[in-house]
């Protein structure tokens, strides 16, 4: 039998409920019908139960901080104050789970925890851009990235504001279990399946809603349906109905990243669900997801992925079963 995956929560006095609900969201819900394992979920008060909400109503918990002990997965959800320096019993017990091997999390707020323990020191982070600046004044060892959604370390992830918690996390999902099931729980709680860690956070020039807003989202979601086609940037402006410039400036805010770069993101999320769950050869997967010649699918994979497509299939047949 597999080792059941355990994850844990930190919850702690005047926590924000919206905070504390995205690791439950994806987490704490029995989603075996999709493909996940059951995990062991754990949520753990830093003071004595009953805890604090800012939204003024108290939550009971059954485990403490020693709760984090045997876990797979810590996740701090937010901070109530920047400039608070956690307690020490806090920062200790992250630093044991994480010495034992555990992956630890901080969203939004969260991040400023890690930091203080010292488990990002010499590394990259992220947090909610309001509050950047002072991350980058507490902690000048770590090179903090305003702009980005989460930053993955490795052993440590941090994440930007609400909804970026819920896209670090699926992102967890994503390189433990795969881009199928990620996807799959991504559509059941109706939010957009993948958004690269290196998306910004927000527009600074938000664009007002008309019609040609709606042209450039349907055009990208035509993209999406068929990213095996072959596309010129100039075709797509026009099929939004936006010059190249403009396109390419909206895209630019809206993503963080060129369209020709993120056309190789959605390539990659192909590749991958097809290697994960198909029996296809890696010539036909490199044609069915737009790289055409298999050197150029392998190339993207070493680059951005880190491994190889044999490899990457490798690493996910145990956990899905493939169909024929």
């Amino acid at each position: 039998m597999a080792k059941k995956t355990v994850v844990a929560v930190v919850a702690f006095n005047n926590i924000s409920p919206f905070h504390l609900s995205v690791p439950c969201l994806i987490f704490g819900q029995n989603r075996t019908a999709l493909g996940l394992p059951r995990f062991e979920f754990r949520v753990c008060g830093v003071e004595p139960s009953p805890i604090t909400t800012m939204a003024g109503f108290t939550l009971g918990l059954t485990h403490g901080l020693e709760g984090l002990k045997g876990t797979d997965i810590v996740i701090v959800p937010s901070w109530r104050d920047v400039d608070e320096v956690p307690p020490i019993a806090m920062l200790e017990a992250l630093r044991k789970a994480h010495k034992r091997g555990a992956l630890i999390v901080g969203l939004c707020l969260g991040a400023f925890v890690i930091a203080a323990s010292g488990l990002l020191n010499g590394k990259r982070a992220t947090t909610h851009w309001s509050s950047a600046q002072r991350f980058a004044d507490l902690f000048p060892n770590i090179k903090i990235e305003p702009r980005v959604l989460y930053v993955d370390e490795g052993d440590v992830i941090t994440s930007a504001g609400v909804a970026a918690g819920l896209d670090c996390c699926l992102h967890i999902l994503r390189e433990r279990y795969g881009v199928k099931i990620a996807s799959q729980v991504a559509r059941h709680i109706v939010l957009s399946p993948h958004r690269r860690g290196g998306q910004a956070q927000f527009i600074e020039h938000p664009v007002a809603v008309n019609l040609k807003l709606d042209r450039f989202s349907k055009v990208l979601d035509d993209v999406r349906c068929r990213v095996a086609d072959r596309y010129l940037l100039d075709d797509v402006a026009l099929a939004a109905n936006l010059t190249r410039r403009t396109f390419t400036r909206r895209f630019q805010a809206a993503f963080a990243m060129s369209f020709g770069d993120w056309l190789v993101e959605q390539r990659l999320s192909l590749a991958q669900e097809l290697l994960e769950t198909t029996r296809l050869s890696i010539e036909d997967i490199a044609l069915k997801s737009g790289f055409g010649a298999t050197a150029s699918l392998r190339k993207h994979f070493s680059v951005r992925l880190q491994t190889s497509p044999l490899q990457y299939r490798r690493e996910f047949l145990g956990n899905v079963v493939p169909q024929q």
